[in-house]
């Protein structure tokens, strides 16, 4: 029997009714108490560390979670958390770069309604969930949603309603859980590295979304508020090359403060070159861009985040940037 100490968030799995609309209140002790089959192969402990609409999730509840694992991590065999399902994507790929390197499986999961609903699909990834996380052959942070498992660095929600809302981005499902069996498509190879946990994130990264027309003097206040800013481009990836070349000097800007301009693709699948394009290949060689390639954006943003809590060294930042963390970036042309 393994030991798995379920940890409460909130979100719409924890939500009950009220004249305001869905809010969370339901704790982590009752949430376990919904799938009693699961002491057939777990023994679960609940601790209920915060209890929040998933649209509220910060950087500070990401750091609460870490260190919930963290002093707890030697008491047992795997940790579940449950979550909203709005920023999931965000938290898994967050905890992939706070915790690294764990031997034991730390899954997030939720669902699309609530846990004491009839109809519901929380009991089934609840169990799912358990399930995996107590599995010897399971290991680092995934995302666990109808019957999928997913690399915490992989994950998107790709739907607003229905029960299949996540899919992995650019990369296989780790396993599904079909039947009360685990398939395993791909298993962590064990290198006996200690597990590591970080306890810091800098929230000064920004995102600018373009749009045609977007106004290049975005960046230049960006510039003086934020460490770093990921610019989510067309297709391939690629600033646009205006009359004024304002673009050009505001990413001149940037980089002449020493910060850090990371471009990504607004297209979901199969991710980013530069070099494909004038518009791309010339800014990125001239200036050193750093380029997400095959990386979600949640994924992006929250390795951002950790690498400018840990240095400001652009040299070091690329370094950290492009090493690859729980399957994050595994196509790049640096």
């Amino acid at each position: 029997m393994k030991k798995i100490l379920l940890i409460g968030t909130g979100g719409t799995i924890a939500c009950k009714r009220s004249d305001e609309g869905l809010k969370p209140v339901i704790t982590s002790e009752e949430i376990a108490s919904y799938v009693p089959d699961v002491n057939s192969f777990c023994d679960i402990d609940s601790v209920q560390i915060m209890n929040i609409d998933s649209t509220n999730m910060q950087p500070k509840h990401w750091l609460k979670m870490a260190e919930t694992i963290e002093e707890n991590y030697d008491k047992y065999d795997g940790f579940v958390i449950c979550h909203g399902t709005d920023t999931m994507a965000y938290t898994a790929a967050a905890l992939s770069y706070l915790i690294q390197n764990s031997s034991k499986p730390i899954v997030i999961t939720g669902a699309q309604k609530p846990i004491d609903m009839e109809n519901t699909d929380a009991r089934i990834n609840l169990t799912d969930s358990l399930r995996y996380a107590s599995s010897d052959r399971s290991s680092n942070v995934n995302i666990v949603f109808d019957g999928k498992v997913i690399a915490g660095t992989r994950g998107k929600k790709v739907r607003t309603k229905s029960y299949n809302a996540f899919s992995s981005i650019n990369f296989p499902y780790m396993a599904t859980v079909q039947e009360q069996k685990i398939l395993y498509y791909i298993t962590d190879e064990s290198e006996n590295i200690p597990v590591e946990f970080s306890h810091s994130l800098d929230t000064n990264v920004a995102l600018l979304k373009l749009i045609p027309a977007t106004d290049a003097s975005l960046l230049d206040y960006m510039a003086e508020h934020y460490d770093a800013v990921i610019i989510e481009s067309f297709g391939v990836g690629g600033l646009p090359s205006y009359e004024n070349s304002d673009f050009y000097n505001a990413v001149s800007h940037w980089t002449d403060m020493g910060k850090t301009v990371v471009v990504a693709t607004q297209v979901t699948n199969e991710g980013s070159n530069m070099t494909v394009y004038e518009v791309g290949r010339n800014i990125k060689k001239e200036f050193g861009l750093l380029e997400t390639y095959d990386m979600t954006l949640e994924a992006a943003v929250t390795k951002m985040m950790w690498i400018l809590g840990r240095t400001k060294n652009p040299k070091e930042i690329k370094e950290l940037f492009y090493k690859t963390v729980n399957k994050d970036i595994l196509w790049k042309q640096q």
